[in-house]
């Protein structure tokens, strides 16, 4: 029996959320990032430039800095330490990240971890690609 043709393949309208630089991403910077949309990595995790760690609400891209920490001083205010209230991240299925991921994207699959990412890992040369 041939397959018959069922329309085009459904894909996500909303952007991706991409990490700025490698590094620790931090509970105080997703904290902080959680309004601008979904992510799929947890606080401590290993992160990279290039690597896919949200949804963002919109259409575009965004680049985020996931690995900034809070700056700690010897002051203290009342009210000003607040504890970080994380949305637990979204967490994929090999076939759910290959069906979500859009074309300019893979799925990194390494025997610890299962990732997303840019094809062109650095931000200036996906813009330089995005233009032409």
């Amino acid at each position: 029996m041939l397959p018959t043709y069922k329309g085009e393949i459904e894909r996500r309208s909303n952007g991706s959320m991409i990490a700025m630089e490698g590094g620790t991403a931090f509970a105080y910077a997703i904290d902080k990032l959680q309004d601008r949309g979904k992510f799929f990595i947890y606080p401590q995790d290993e992160v990279y430039a290039g690597q896919v760690v949200g949804e963002h609400v919109h259409e575009n891209d965004l680049v985020i800095n996931v690995t900034k920490s809070k700056k700690l001083t010897n002051m203290r205010a009342s009210g000003s330490d607040d504890k970080a209230r994380i949305i637990p991240p979204v967490v994929f299925s090999l076939e759910e990240a290959l069906e979500y991921i859009k074309e300019d994207e893979y799925v990194e699959v390494t025997p610890k971890s299962m990732r997303m990412r840019k094809v062109i890992l650095d931000e200036t040369e996906r813009k330089r690609a995005n233009k032409n």
